[in-house]
């Protein structure tokens, strides 16, 4: 896997005060020695009919949003720049915003995306992610490092996510795709990378008939737990992770990888996407997608080698919509 050279950060709001993903993004390329992007996606729509009432020209008001957009970014890039790191910034029209930003890390030829979670406000979930973060760990094929925690890195623990067992037919290079990107952020960061396996054991053979034995499954159980021990070890030499740092834990994923980077205090949990053609939907490793909900952490999705995105190479513009007519 190359090096992160380039980093796409989308920006959600650039007249924030504070942004948790820009200064998060700021650590990691001044460690890298990596290029930012930020990026702003103006995707609110235009009503036609404000439009015309306001007797205002079309390419006005884009390039005058536009430009306004640019102007914040650039005040939030020459902050950065006192640090040492190369910033440039874009701001364009474009809709959905999981799309427009896929588009920009094409564009840029971006090696990781740094995204904030869009959810918000003071509700007691605002780690919750919204339908924008869902879709664009979905769909976006280069790393994404999803920003949910405010608190700034130091010497962080990343907690990578791996099946050496390949469940669902999980591809056989994407173990070493998570552990390498992973590495390079804990290098960056100066931090300590931990590696994490859920398994489950077999399940006991319940006899045809009520009277019959049922099979005892521990000695199959045992080497479940060895089998996994063995190729967790083998995966984690790739990364140099000594065997204190490695967990090989009983139980299902969902509720294993929760547990452990509270009990780690892991700082990224970083986890493997999967693709399934003819679903609308895609799986995070051997996971159910609960547990990215389940993270109060920040999470690193990496994609398999040969990943293809089918968001549209063509940005959209502006949205124009019609007001709606209203009865009476």
């Amino acid at each position: 896997m190359k090096s992160i050279k380039k980093i796409l950060v989308a920006v959600k709001d650039p007249s924030a005060k504070n942004s948790p993903a820009i200064a998060k993004a700021a650590q990691i390329a001044k460690g890298l020695n990596a290029r930012l992007t930020l990026f702003h996606d103006i995707a609110t729509p235009l009503y036609a009919e404000g439009i015309y009432a306001s007797h205002m020209d079309f390419k006005s008001i884009q390039s005058t949003t536009q430009a306004k957009r640019c102007e914040q970014l650039e005040k939030i890039a020459q902050r950065v720049r006192l640090h040492g790191i190369d910033v440039d910034v874009a701001a364009e029209w474009d809709f959905p915003i999981f799309e427009a930003v896929i588009r920009m890390a094409r564009r840029s030829a971006a090696d990781l995306v740094i995204t904030e979670n869009h959810a918000g406000g003071a509700h007691r979930a605002r780690w919750l992610l919204t339908y924008t973060d869902w879709e664009l760990l979905r769909h976006c094929p280069v790393p994404t490092l999803l920003v949910k925690s405010k608190t700034l890195y130091h010497r962080p623990r990343i907690l990578a996510s791996v099946d050496p067992m390949h469940a669902y037919a999980k591809p056989a290079n994407l173990d070493r795709r998570i552990l390498e990107t992973s590495q390079q952020i804990v290098d960056a960061l100066r931090g300590e990378l931990h590696v994490l396996h859920a398994f489950m054991p077999p399940l006991p053979i319940i006899p045809s008939f009520a009277a019959g034995p049922m099979i005892d499954m521990s000695t199959e159980r045992d080497e479940t737990e060895k089998t996994a021990r063995i190729k967790v070890a083998r995966a984690a030499k790739l990364a140099d992770v000594s065997a204190k740092r490695l967990h090989v834990i009983e139980g299902r994923p969902f509720e294993v990888i929760p547990t452990v980077a509270k009990s780690t205090k892991s700082a990224i949990v970083a986890m493997g996407a999967i693709s399934r053609s003819g679903f609308k939907r895609f799986f995070i490793g051997n996971t159910a997608e609960g547990v990215i909900d389940a993270l109060t952490c920040d999470i690193l999705v990496v994609k398999p080698q040969h990943f293809e995105s089918h968001v549209p190479r063509s940005v959209r513009g502006v949205q124009i919509l019609s007001t709606p007519m209203l009865p009476g």
